[in-house]
């Protein structure tokens, strides 16, 4: 058994939601937040038999596709102003971040 986590943009969150429970996996979405963008995440994670990783993952990159997105910066307060860029950069967003752990044991009460 393994424990997969992803981690996914939150605009992405309800479809691949959608889609894993289409295909009756059932996940556990928690809140997370990114560290570059600081924007809003989901972790799901998603306990299933060896032999249906393959399929979650397919199901995941299905879903969860990178984009290019125009963001602006945030200013810099109180710090160094010299590497401070005052217009919209263009960055990838979205995709996943997927962690297939080992399972030994599984409870469900």
């Amino acid at each position: 058994m393994k424990l997969i986590m992803a981690v996914i943009q939150d605009k992405d969150s309800n479809r691949l939601s959608e889609a894993l429970v289409g295909q009756d996996f059932q996940a556990t979405k928690l809140a997370s937040t990114g560290g570059f963008l600081k924007a809003g995440n989901t972790t799901f994670m998603i306990g299933v038999q060896d032999k249906d990783v393959d399929m979650v993952l397919s199901i995941i990159k299905e879903n969860c596709q990178a984009r290019e997105q125009l963001v602006a910066p945030i200013s810099p307060m109180g710090g160094n102003a010299d590497s401070y860029v005052p217009y919209p950069v263009e960055v990838q967003v979205g995709g996943a971040t997927v962690f297939i752990l080992p399972v030994e044991q599984f409870e469900k009460f």
